[in-house]
């Protein structure tokens, strides 16, 4: 078989970067001094490695994330936020995702919750876990909308599917009884199947006022709580008056 037919079939069982690097390999003599085995290793590892890093990258962009520059290697650790950066890292192994356990980040605006979330969204994806971030206020229009088309059984399917779900502004405005019965169902689907991350200003002592009634709010609360890591952001950056949003868009600014 010739050069370019084997080229052409690799490219025709979708392996371009196996093609790309058998022909890097034709075209170096000095691959011929090494072993069959181990050229043709490095071939598999090449496309391997290529597969990875573009469903990594397909991942986070379905993620949707609000801050997808966000890394947890980034996290601000400023002594008055009172974030232990051993329990951040030790989160980041999402081990919690394999345990179907859940994360609550509490802060107020600006305290840095999105970010850390989204920090920890990144390393579920890297780590080939189905993400999704969305606000609340978002996912109870989609909710809505869904209702009304007839689509909420597909919906929820589909939120069943995400292996971490990132609610963002959780309970930022007390629910309508028809929205706190919707979100129940897709809480209720993912207890104990998957893993969510809730981000309030609010602490959780003070949730059930969000509710219009007490037996809704136990019921979804009771399948929070009790399964939840919880981080308090108690920091803003006071000495130059910004949020840490600001303070990461300023970090990455000068990194440019």
């Amino acid at each position: 078989m010739s050069r370019q037919a084997t080229i052409d079939k690799l490219r025709e069982m979708r392996l371009p970067k196996m093609a790309e690097a058998f022909l890097v390999q034709c075209e170096d003599p000095k691959m011929n001094e090494i072993p069959f085995e181990d050229r043709l290793g490095f071939l598999v590892d090449t496309e391997f490695s290529s597969r990875r890093n573009n469903r990594k990258s397909r991942l986070i962009h379905l993620a949707n994330f609000d801050q997808p520059q966000a890394s947890i290697h980034d996290v601000n650790y400023t002594a008055g936020r009172k974030l232990d950066r051993n329990d951040i890292e030790s989160l980041a192994q999402c081990n919690y995702i394999t345990e179907c356990r859940n994360i609550i980040i509490l802060g107020s605006t600006g305290s840095g919750k999105s970010y850390l979330a989204c920090a920890f969204g990144m390393e579920a994806c890297k780590r080939d876990y189905k993400v999704k971030y969305i606000r609340l206020p978002e996912l109870l229009i989609e909710m809505a909308m869904a209702k009304g088309d007839g689509t909420f059984t597909k919906l929820l399917k589909q939120y069943k599917k995400y292996q971490l779900l990132i609610i963002d502004e959780w309970l930022l405005i007390s629910l309508k009884e028809t929205e706190a019965r919707d979100l129940l169902e897709i809480i209720h689907a993912r207890t104990k199947k998957s893993s969510t991350i809730f981000c309030s200003q609010f602490n959780t002592q003070g949730w059930h006022t969000k509710f219009p009634e007490a037996p809704i709010a136990e019921a979804i609360l009771d399948r929070i709580i009790y399964n939840s890591h919880i981080i308090e952001i108690l920091y803003i950056d006071k000495e130059h008056d910004r949020s840490m949003r600001e303070y990461y868009s300023f970090k990455n600014s000068n990194k440019s």
